[in-house]
């Protein structure tokens, strides 16, 4: 088993991961709030995996063992916070809208030294309260503790586009629908169809900040058409995938 690095201060700076890269799992005393600039970031822990695009942002409680990785070339933004200071009550990874003032707060905060000027606190002071009026996300997907639902979640990740009902899964790991039904609500909290969505979300995110064409993606992730795609994605995240495509800044 890799050991898991401890750090106990978590930093506060702006650092570029080229597509494909990594950070391996590691824990700071401080919570942190990740930001990628640019591109898609997933966050991922023993619990399951949180995704934020550029429009997201990802809080990281205290003491949370974590790994990074980055889809797409990204500005990736980290602000930390002492441990006593949680602005936003929460004690698990969770995924925050960024407005288009935050997202600049975060990229001027973090791109700064902290020289401990009173102009410094006023924008941390600002960017807080930005914070604390972010919505929360449902970008997360969790992972499965119970060896059915680990067998028949490893079938989906592999193929998203699976279209098999609960049913016909279940004959392929030996369990009948109204069990995995069960299990899915009991170990994950949520339905089949909620985390089949999620998986299929997750993984559309990775291929447009990766420059699939929209119609591929959505071939790739199970829908059965463009549009189907396109509409559930903006009742998920408020607006099309084609404001996910890759660009610069």
């Amino acid at each position: 088993m890799p050991q898991i690095r401890h750090e106990p201060v978590a930093p506060t700076r702006t650092q570029r991961l080229a597509h494909g890269a990594a950070i391996d799992a590691h824990r700071h005393d401080d919570h942190q709030i990740v930001h990628a600039g640019r591109g898609v970031l997933t966050v991922t822990t023993g619990a399951g995996t949180w995704i934020a695009p550029g429009d997201r942002a990802i809080w990281v409680p205290a003491g949370t063992v974590h790994a990074h990785r980055a889809h797409g070339d990204i500005a990736l933004h980290l602000v930390g916070l002492p441990a006593d200071e949680n602005p936003l009550a929460l004690d698990e990874p969770t995924v925050l809208a960024v407005s288009p003032l935050l997202r600049e707060l975060i990229a001027a905060y973090t791109r700064t030294p902290d020289d401990g000027s009173p102009e410094r606190r006023r924008l941390r002071a600002v960017l807080l309260d930005q914070l604390r009026a972010s919505p929360q996300q449902p970008l997360h997907l969790p992972a499965p503790t119970v060896p059915l639902l680990r067998a028949l979640c490893a079938l989906l990740e592999a193929d998203p586009a699976d279209g098999r009902t609960l049913a016909e899964l279940g004959r392929e790991v030996g369990a009948s629908d109204r069990t995995l039904s069960r299990l899915f609500r009991a170990d994950l909290g949520m339905t089949f169809p909620q985390w089949r969505t999620q998986l299929r979300l997750h993984r559309a995110l990775v291929l447009l900040a990766e420059d699939v064409p929209v119609t591929a993606v959505a071939h790739r992730c199970g829908w059965s058409s463009a549009s189907a795609f396109i509409d559930v994605f903006r009742r998920v995240l408020g607006h099309t995938p084609g404001a996910h495509r890759p660009r610069t800044r």
